[in-house]
């Protein structure tokens, strides 16, 4: 009897443990085919049809889930990058840490990876994971995804979600719980802590105790992350649309610290404090209304008090005010590049809004005219009104500009005549007065009133 019973326990631990996923019908979900894009749908047709599995994966399936319009998809496959690629014609194999495939369809890129392995990945030291390239199955795929909300596969042909993870039940319990051990994951890529923040404030998910307990001690494990990777995953941060609420979470968790060196003496300031908040209201305001932004406007709002500060400093040494400013700007621009690798072209967005700054305090003669013949002038007005607007400036200057800009000539002379004239205006040359020379006499090649020959 008891060798039965042993012979029942022994078993019942040597037997693997299933890990079939969910098979989540649209009946329960409610995603229908057509609310893909049809990029992704023939993306997926494509491959299937070759005899390869192929899934929308990822953000795209959550956020249809949660009723928001996805911005991109992805899609998984059992194809390795070499056979989806003889597959496209317009597409590319991208990407050394892990490879993946661009496919190009009308104006759409969809992202098509490999099934990824959940061993064999080359990490360095601190666990961070280097290279990324061996393949396995859709249960290993899954396992290797950061959160549970982003491990769902939906296949269009059949409008079902393969969930292996419990994802769905997380969405609806408003949860966001990290897939496997968090300081393991945390540590294989430490932006997770940054993607768990954003997530959390983008999605209304809260962020579960056991994947948030780590993130603080865990910090500095982001100064070990390519300067390039975290500017990206900053510039999605903060156009999420929530940025407010995505930086409120960096600051209880401490993970602001390195991210923009200069975040805590900005915020730190009454008047800096505004003018960021003002301007981060701003830009979820236009994500959420699906209308342009600029990283270049951001960063410049970001970091204008401290170009403000080390100008004054220059200035109040003597230094002339406009190469002060451009080496107030170089210093501030410089010690960002430490952890952020702002792209050249941003860089030059940001410089082109400051530099414009001084420009609107000349409001006499041809300055004006000039000026808002600017390429950047609607820009740099737009952070003149927000100087406005956080108490820096009077509104009356960004108000004054408004109405020269959409005024007819005769209109902007008289807004001319009737613009200050004090700190405005540039001072005036005084014209010398010629003195005729003296006629005879030992003074005749000498001014005497000026002491000049």
């Amino acid at each position: 009897m008891i060798r039965k019973l042993l012979r029942k326990v022994f078993t019942r631990v040597a037997t693997p443990v299933r890990s079939d996923p969910a098979l989540i019908p649209v009946e329960q979900h409610g995603i229908r085919c057509e609310q893909l894009s049809p990029a992704a749908r023939k993306t997926c047709a494509v491959l299937q049809e070759n005899g390869h599995k192929a899934f929308v994966v990822g953000g795209a399936v959550r956020d249809l889930l949660i009723g928001h319009p996805p911005k991109d998809y992805d899609v998984a496959t059992s194809a390795t990058p070499e056979q989806v690629r003889a597959l496209f014609r317009r597409s590319r194999i991208i990407g050394r840490r892990f490879k993946i495939v661009h496919v190009m369809s009308g104006p759409e890129t969809i992202e098509v990876s490999t099934f990824r392995a959940s061993q064999d990945a080359e990490t360095d030291e601190h666990g961070r994971v280097l290279h990324d390239n061996v393949y396995g199955s859709q249960e290993e795929d899954a396992t290797r995804r950061d959160f549970t909300v982003n491990a769902l596969y939906y296949d269009p042909g059949t409008e079902t979600i393969v969930d292996y993870h419990h994802g769905v039940a997380d969405i609806r319990q408003k949860t966001l719980r990290i897939i496997g051990d968090p300081r393991t994951r945390y540590r294989e890529d430490p932006v997770r802590m940054l993607r768990a923040v954003r997530l959390g404030a983008k999605l209304g998910l809260s962020i579960d105790p056991a994947a948030r307990a780590p993130i603080r001690e865990m910090a500095i494990l982001l100064e070990n992350v390519p300067a390039a990777r975290l500017f990206d995953e900053m510039l999605k941060l903060l156009f999420s649309g929530y940025a407010v609420k995505c930086l409120t979470q960096l600051r209880e968790e401490g993970l602001h610290h390195g991210l923009l060196p200069l975040l805590d003496v900005i915020l730190e300031q009454p008047m800096g404090e505004r003018f960021v908040w003002l301007s981060l209201e701003n830009t979820d305001e236009r994500v959420r209304q699906d209308k342009s932004v600029s990283p270049g406007f951001l960063f410049a709002t970001l970091l204008w008090h401290e170009v403000l500060k080390a100008w004054e400093t220059r200035t109040k040494a003597g230094a002339p005010s406009q190469p002060a400013l451009f080496e107030a700007m170089d210093e501030v621009l410089d010690t960002q590049a430490r952890k952020l690798a702002i792209t050249r072209r941003i860089v030059g967005d940001i410089k082109d809004i400051w530099a414009l700054q001084p420009r609107f305090d000349k409001r006499t003669g041809k300055s004006p005219y000039r000026l808002i013949e600017q390429p950047r002038y609607r820009a740099g007005w737009d952070f003149l009104r927000l100087r406005a607007q956080s108490g820096e400036i009077s509104m009356d200057i960004p108000d004054w500009w408004n109405d020269f800009a959409h005024a007819g000539h005769e209109q902007r002379e008289n807004l001319l005549r009737a613009a200050p004239q004090g700190g405005d205006a540039p001072a005036k040359k005084r014209r010398r007065r010629r003195r005729k020379p003296a006629t005879g006499g030992e003074d005749a090649g000498l001014n005497v009133e000026s002491g000049t020959e």
